[in-house]
């Protein structure tokens, strides 16, 4: 077989893979999908609750503020479970949201921003299924897992 035949489907090869990389790169540095033991997980982040809620793709919670600061959100693409952090807004939350009790399950979903055991610490709910909890400036929030994950992943 010719050497430059050879070395032209290489060098063709070698292209598609960086192009390939090039393309997944051009998503956005605030969106990753990674999969985890729990199934595929989507992180994303925003400078403002504005910017997040304009994300159809993601369902920013429309609880949060629109004036709400570096935000942060681990979504199960394959159920329902999420963790949400955000820096309040001075306005603080909702009327959609009410003192309520602590999240009886766990979250299965983890960050380096989430604290372990958060979810028990939560005493508001928001909007029915959001369970929040907020110390100092932080709010963390999570919804549990609604969707059987047996056999998912």
């Amino acid at each position: 077989m010719n050497m430059n035949l050879i070395g032209n489907r290489v060098a063709g090869v070698a292209l598609a893979g960086v192009t390939a990389v090039v393309a997944l790169a051009g998503c956005g540095l605030s969106e990753a999908v990674s999969e985890n033991r729990n199934g595929h997980v989507k992180t994303v982040g925003y400078a403002s609750g504005e910017e997040g809620k304009a994300n159809e793709e993601a369902r920013l919670p429309d609880w949060v503020p629109d004036q709400a600061r570096s935000l942060t959100e681990v979504i199960r693409t394959t159920g329902s479970e999420r963790i949400l952090r955000f820096t309040a807004a001075e306005a603080g939350l909702p009327d959609a949201c009410v003192s309520g009790a602590a999240a009886e399950t766990a979250a299965t979903l983890t960050a380096d921003w989430w604290p372990r055991g958060q979810e028990s610490k939560t005493d508001q709910v928001c909007d029915g299924d959001w369970h929040v909890y907020v110390e100092g400036d932080a709010v963390y929030a999570f919804s549990p897992e609604t969707i059987d994950q047996a056999g998912v992943n």
